[in-house]
């Protein structure tokens, strides 16, 4: 195609658009008035035309992609982030550009305001460019009053496990283990899970020190891979506090 651009992808969006889906992704997303992701609109684009549409415009220069990033509906900045996350996928991408990818998604953080949007850009945006990089910036997002940039900094550990670098994982998870979300007990016990498929007893380790005490939600995440014996075990410490 002619150079991609935002408005092209927004046509495209609207072009595949439903009201019923949209009112549907709405619900699923939790987009009303005083959750997360207010003021949020929706075409009602499912995900996996989302995804083929990102395909087709990796190419959007990255002026062009911040431009969807300032856009209200929720899709064009799934699709944003969608595009990033390709291209920083890609063996042929630079460090440079991977770096302008990095940069762009952190300073644009504050147009990332659902946990579809951080997962996509946590995993192939932020946790891919930070590999061989030191991490401080998962450390400062931890601490961030935001909660949206403290998920990001326990999802953005997912490529480190990958590699059975699980360091920064169960230590950002010490950082996160009482946070008051919900939407933050989940990623801290979707790692916590990932990290003990390469270390087991390394994870069981952690539970032994947290899980009378850690949010119900991330210790059950947490354990949803082990035997039932097991899990009861962990459980029963929960409720020993209880």
């Amino acid at each position: 195609m002619a150079e991609p651009t935002a408005a092209k992808f927004l046509q495209a969006l609207k072009a595949h658009g439903s009201p019923e889906v949209a009112e549907k992704t709405k619900g699923y997303f939790k987009s009303g008035k005083g959750e997360y992701g207010e003021g949020d609109r929706f075409v009602g684009v499912r995900m996996g035309k989302l995804f083929e549409l990102a395909k087709e415009f990796i190419e959007m220069p990255l002026s062009e992609v911040e431009k969807l990033m300032d856009s209200p509906i929720h899709e064009a900045r799934a699709g944003a982030i969608s595009i990033m996350g390709k291209r920083a996928r890609r063996k042929k991408t630079s460090d440079a550009e991977r770096k302008e990818l990095f940069d762009l998604y952190i300073r644009r953080h504050d147009r990332v305001n659902n946990w579809d949007l951080v997962d996509l850009g946590a995993l192939y945006i932020v946790g891919i460019y930070l590999m061989d990089k030191p991490r401080d910036i998962l450390y400062k997002l931890a601490r961030s009053k935001n909660i949206w940039e403290r998920r990001t900094a326990i999802v953005g550990t997912g490529p480190f496990i990958k590699q059975g670098d699980l360091d920064d994982t169960f230590k950002i998870a010490e950082v996160l283990i009482n946070d008051e979300h919900d939407l933050i007990h989940k990623g801290v016990g979707w790692m916590l899970r990932t990290a003990g498929d390469k270390d087991y007893k390394r994870l069981c380790s952690f539970l032994d020190r947290h899980a009378a005490t850690m949010p119900r939600t991330a210790l059950r995440y947490s354990i949803e891979k082990f035997e039932p014996k097991q899990r009861e075990h962990y459980l029963g410490l929960k409720k020993g506090l209880e």
